[in-house]
C-alpha cells in the first residue's frame, strides 16, 4: 500500500497541472471504495486546479470556478494498489483506468487502481473539509513543527499496545505506516515490541527525529516502489535499496550484522535487530 512518501510523490508528480484549467472529465468505472461522485461531469469542466496539498495519505485538489472563486476540493485517495498517473491525451485508457480529468493543456490527471480500494470524492466549497468524515479525526501531520517529542511522550502515555502500533494510530500521528515505522524505530534504537506508555520522554524525542528524517529520505528517493506503486510520472522510487531492516529477514544488521528478525504485530509483518534494539 502506498504510504506517505509515495502520496507526496504523486502529489509534486502532478504540479505541473496547478493553474491548469478542465476541459472534461470521463468515469468509467465509479464503483471504486465509495462510488465516484458522477457530477463531477459537469461540475469540474471549465474549472480551474489552483493548488494541491496532502492529508495524511490524500491529495487534496482545489479548484476554482471561472470567476476564480473557490468551487471545491476533489479529495484522491490510492487505496491499495492505486496509482495518478500525469499522461498526454491521446493515451489510450487501459483495463484499470478508472477516472480522467482532461486539461486544456493537453495533459490527463488519470487514477488506474487494479483493486478499486482508491477513492474520488468532493467536497463542496459550502462545506467543511475540516470536518469531512475522513479528515476530522485524523492526528498531526509527522514533518509539521507540532509534531514533537513532548507531544508524542504524552499521547503514550497512556497506551500499553506496542510502540510500533502505537506511532502507526493515524489519530496520534498520520502517514507513518508499516514501513517508515520500521525503518525508523530501527534508526531511534527502540524496540518494535516495548509498551508505549515504557518509551521514555527522551527516546520519544529522537523517534519523532527519526520518524521526520525517515520520511524526508523517503520523499528525496521518490518513494518505495512495492509491486504496484510508480510515480505519477511512471518512474519507481528507489528508497527500499536503503532499508536497513524492513523486507530483509534474516540478512545482517546494516550497522552491527546481527541477523534481522521478523515478527507479526497487529497482522502486519515487523522488521527489527534485536541487538540494536533492544
Amino acid at each position: 500500500m502506498p504510504e506517505l512518501p509515495e502520496v507526496e510523490t504523486t502529489m509534486r508528480g502532478i504540479a505541473p497541472l496547478v493553474d491548469q484549467k478542465v476541459s472534461s472529465v470521463v468515469i468509467r468505472h465509479p464503483t471504486l471504495r465509495w462510488p465516484i461522485p458522477a457530477h463531477l461531469v459537469d461540475t469540474l469542466p471549465h474549472a480551474k486546479l489552483s493548488r494541491l496539498t496532502r492529508r495524511a495519505k490524500y491529495i487534496l485538489a482545489d479548484f476554482n470556478d471561472v470567476n476564480d472563486g473557490h468551487l471545491g476540493t476533489l479529495i484522491l485517495h490510492l487505496g491499495m494498489s492505486g496509482r495518478i498517473c500525469l499522461l498526454a491525451q491521446d493515451e489510450a485508457a487501459a483495463k484499470h483506468d478508472h477516472f480522467d480529468i482532461h486539461f486544456v493543456n493537453g495533459q490527463v490527471l488519470r487514477l488506474r487502481d487494479p483493486r478499486r480500494f482508491g477513492a474520488v470524492l468532493w467536497v463542496d466549497a459550502n462545506e467543511s473539509l475540516a470536518e469531512f468524515a475522513l479528515i476530522k479525526s485524523l492526528g498531526p501531520e509527522p514533518l509539521e513543527a507540532c509534531f514533537t517529542g513532548e507531544y508524542l511522550y504524552r499521547q503514550l502515555k497512556t497506551k500499553s499496545t506496542a510502540i510500533k502500533i502505537a506511532i502507526m494510530d493515524s489519530h496520534l500521528v498520520v502517514g507513518v505506516g508499516n514501513i517508515y515505522a520500521s525503518e525508523s524505530l530501527f534508526r531511534a534504537k527502540i524496540n518494535p515490541k516495548t509498551p508505549a506508555n515504557k518509551v521514555s520522554k527522551v527516546k520519544c524525542e529522537r523517534l519523532v527525529v527519526e520518524i521526520k528524517a525517515t520520511l524526508v529520505a523517503a520523499i528525496e528517493a521518490g518513494g518505495s516502489s512495492l509491486r504496484d506503486f510508480f510515480g505519477a510520472d511512471g518512474n519507481p522510487g528507489y528508497f527500499q535499496q536503503t532499508y536497513f531492516v524492513y523486507g530483509r529477514t534474516d540478512a545482517p544488521c546494516r550497522e552491527c550484522g546481527a541477523p534481522i528478525s521478523q515478527i507479526k504485530q497487529g497482522q502486519r509483518s515487523t522488521f527489527y535487530c534485536a541487538e540494536c534494539q533492544h
